[in-house]
């Protein structure tokens, strides 16, 4: 599929040149909308990729603009008349259009909404007054109500009449006059049903809602657990005012898993894709991190210069400390990470902590004794140095691994307990401090052994 997305991508550019609008608009019409969209992403032209999108079929056009990167809707958005506008902004729904208003600038926003009609414009103002990242700013107002008096007759013939403009018709949300949830029942079972069954006999009243408030993290924790493609949103009087879609939960899982990659990594996290973000905007994103740990990675360098004289009287000794330092690390990384997916996934909470020490010490013990063992073999056939040195070695090493896996398995539930995100104390910081504490194991089991 990709190899043909390619060849149709070189086509499209070769008719640009030839200026074949014609072709192109017969190629675009028998393609996926987000193919189009993945097309339009190639081509570098202003000019051509307005021109692109202006050869899409009315009907598919709202759709293509829903899948393209905030730039690309932008810079259509600059070059479109306020019809053409008004057009698209109706025909979106309006979780995406509020997800394309939230990126663009002020004065863009502003000639969307002008362009927009009074009933879109409302509904996409109601959505952007939510907390960024809420449930209620993700919620699309597409959706079909019914309500408990009618029956299935009733029912079908208003999701024949209003369900063409909805995101979804698959489950539908049964309301009394003021809006409050009642029950959802499923497309399958009004049609399964009896003509005259009423919805109040047919609907689940056992209904599992999001709140508007609601985190966009527990809102795809929510879909996970129940496995729905739909969840109503409710506010404080339980009045059903969206729904979330799994398309959108499938965005915010990227979006989430990004965002604690580079978290994890020091990068502040950025929106933006890679080939898209500017060299001074990723500089931006990296810099004030790797200061900090520059900064914080100069504790090291002061207990070396502390244990200096110490270092001088047995060389032998520094050869080791890197290996001591990296293993370290990758152990306190090892258990954050598992530890930063656990809390994620709501796999432990903080009460458990004592559990999670006791389960990290456990592995610690066998991992330090395993990779003591190995480097004492190592540096008795390889090194070739004295017997108290390389117990000096392994002893430091083995009391390593039992401190870095124990920092890096409580760092992130106390993170997470306190309010910050879990994946910044990942590999960065964690190695950091483990490395600082390897050291001044290593320098005093070093001097009780040889009195430096």
């Amino acid at each position: 599929m990709e190899e043909r997305i390619e060849e149709l991508e070189k086509q499209i550019k070769s008719l640009l040149n030839e200026k074949s609008y014609h072709q192109i608009r017969e190629i675009l019409v028998d393609l996926n909308e987000a193919d189009i969209a993945e097309i339009i992403e190639t081509i570098d032209d202003r000019e051509d990729v307005v021109r692109i999108f202006r050869l899409l079929p009315k009907d598919n056009a709202a759709e293509v603009f829903s899948y393209i990167p905030v730039e690309y809707e932008q810079m259509i958005i600059e070059s479109l008349t306020n019809r053409e506008i008004g057009q698209i902004m109706n025909d979106l729904y309006s979780d995406d259009a509020v997800d394309m208003l939230e990126e663009m600038p002020a004065n863009v926003v502003k000639k969307v909404l002008a362009a927009t009609d009074q009933e879109t414009r409302r509904d996409i103002n109601s959505l952007l007054k939510y907390p960024e990242d809420s449930a209620g700013s993700i919620m699309t107002v597409e959706f079909v109500d019914l309500r408990a008096y009618m029956d299935v007759q009733d029912a079908i013939e208003r999701i024949r009449k209003t369900g063409v403009d909805k995101e979804t018709i698959n489950i539908c949300y049964v309301t009394d006059a003021q809006k409050h949830l009642l029950g959802t029942v499923t497309l399958r079972e009004i049609i399964l049903a009896n003509a005259n069954e009423s919805l109040k006999d047919l609907m689940t009243e056992n209904v599992i809602t999001l709140h508007t408030l609601d985190d966009q993290e527990e809102v795809a924790k929510q879909f996970q657990k129940y496995d729905f493609g739909a969840m109503p949103v409710v506010d404080n009087e339980n009045r059903l005012v969206g729904i979330v879609t799994v398309d959108d939960v499938m965005d915010i899982l990227e979006e989430e898993a990004t965002e604690d990659i580079e978290m994890m990594a020091a990068i502040t996290p950025t929106d933006q894709p890679y080939m898209k973000t500017s060299v001074f905007e990723t500089y931006k994103k990296r810099i004030p991190w790797l200061l900090l740990l520059m900064i914080s990675a100069s504790i090291t360098g002061k207990i070396i210069q502390g244990f200096e004289a110490a270092l001088s009287t047995c060389v032998i000794l520094t050869s080791f400390i890197p290996m001591l330092m990296d293993s370290g690390g990758n152990c306190g990384s090892q258990a954050s990470v598992s530890v930063i997916r656990a809390l994620s996934l709501d796999e432990v909470e903080f009460k458990e902590l004592p559990l999670i020490i006791w389960k990290e010490i456990q592995v610690s013990v066998m991992v330090g004794a395993t990779l003591s063992i190995a480097n004492f073999i190592k540096i008795m056939l390889i090194d070739q140095t004295s017997m108290v040195v390389a117990f000096i070695v392994c002893m430091t090493l083995f009391v390593t691994v039992i401190v870095a896996k124990f920092v890096g398995c409580t760092l992130p539930v106390i993170a997470s307990k306190i309010g910050f995100d879990p994946a910044v104390m990942a590999s960065p910081f964690i190695t950091t401090i483990v490395d600082a504490l390897s050291l001044l194991v290593y320098f005093n089991i070093a001097g009780l052994f040889l009195s430096l």
